[in-house]
């Protein structure tokens, strides 16, 4: 058996740049019930720039903003929007992670740091991948305190209610053309990850637009990273049009785990998030496609959610809009009935949903 030289136990945080840290935490605590655990700012001795951290379940999200207009994070929301600057992974050995990658090739972005404070220690390090986004190396196994050193435990002021958000279930990024290949070689070489499914422009092209996305996923499977890039089409594709308007390669979507997806996207739209939406044809033959599953297809069609079936089982999933003004990031809600694929039956009607909304935009 090949030893996994770089173990991962999970995702530990995803930390996104935005332009107002403090509303973009109301908005994920009363829209998607994540609930506020921790902040650090210039309160906490932070100089400079403002962290809220919310968690559901084992999702942790970070949200960061600037106080200076001229800093690395204010530059990156003026080019990039609300987006996502670091997918962190939670490791047992930082440092060792960090110096496995650069041997392997790695472009470093932080050598590794501890950082102490009353409840232990926690030890990073940082290494690029595509656009400008990094992965974050977090040791936290002497670590007690509410995140990392520095945040202070806060609660949330208003009443949050979760909505049964699991845990993280895949990340996807959107690379220029050409460049899909040569990333999914960076996590094979450097992070000792697999070549998981490819998709190619035949299995995923509409009369307009196609694109290429190959998954890699590391060796216990907790994570996996789809890697899309566009490929030739009529028009514009939806892969171009993120890189238009995020200026460069980036996560394209976040897909989140639910044990009850009828459940949690209902609540979700009750709070307001906005869903892409299939045309009610979808419905009518999606049985003879998929089979026999267990929930009343009735309270998927009410709620717009898709099916798809692999040899393992079948999976339900539904794409909210982006979540800022730019075309950009997304989330998808995802269910997994045994299913361990990403619903190739459903591209189709996906992205002519997507198209839809990109002929309203202009941007067709």
């Amino acid at each position: 058996m090949e030893q996994d030289f770089l173990p991962i136990n999970g995702t530990d945080y995803v930390e996104f740049y935005v332009g107002n840290a403090k509303q973009s935490a109301l908005y994920y605590q009363y829209c998607f019930g994540y609930a506020l655990v921790a902040y650090a700012g210039p309160e906490t001795g932070l100089k400079g720039k403002a962290s809220y951290v919310l968690q559901q379940d084992k999702i942790r999200f970070v949200l960061t903003s600037s106080l200076e207009p001229d800093s690395v994070i204010s530059e990156h929301v003026k080019k990039h929007g609300d987006g996502v600057k670091v997918l962190a992974l939670w490791v047992d050995d930082a440092t060792k992670s960090y110096h496995e990658t650069m041997t392997r090739g790695a472009e470093s972005a932080i050598a590794p740091q501890t950082f102490k404070d009353e409840f232990g220690e926690v030890t990073v390090a940082s290494i690029k991948t595509y656009g400008e986004t990094i992965h974050t190396f977090v040791e936290r196994k002497n670590y007690k305190g509410p995140f990392l050193p520095g945040y202070q435990a806060v609660k949330s002021t208003i009443k949050v209610a979760p909505i049964g958000l699991k845990y993280i279930d895949h990340c996807v990024g959107n690379v220029e053309l050409g460049q899909m290949n040569k990333w999914v070689k960076f996590y094979e070489d450097v992070m000792g990850f697999k070549l998981l499914i490819t998709f190619d422009d035949e299995d995923i092209s509409t009369e307009y637009s196609a694109l290429m996305s190959k998954v890699v996923s590391n060796g216990n499977g907790y994570i996996k990273f789809p890697i899309n890039e566009p490929a030739k089409g009529k028009k514009k594709s939806q892969i171009e049009e993120y890189l238009d308007f995020y200026h460069s390669a980036g996560v394209q979507h976040i897909a989140i785990a639910t044990d009850d997806i009828v459940s949690t996207v209902g609540e979700l739209r009750k709070r307001g998030v906005e869903f892409l939406r299939v045309p009610n044809s979808y419905y009518e033959d999606v049985l003879e496609r998929v089979g026999k599953i267990n929930e009343d297809l009735e309270d998927l069609k009410t709620q717009n959610i898709l099916i798809d079936r692999d040899e393992e089982g079948y999976l339900l999933q539904i794409f909210t809009k982006p979540v800022q003004d730019r075309p950009t990031l997304f989330f998808e809600i995802i269910e997994r009935n045994g299913a361990k694929s990403f619903g190739k039956g459903n591209f189709k009607a996906l992205f002519e949903s997507i198209e839809r909304e990109q002929a309203l935009r202009g941007n067709l």
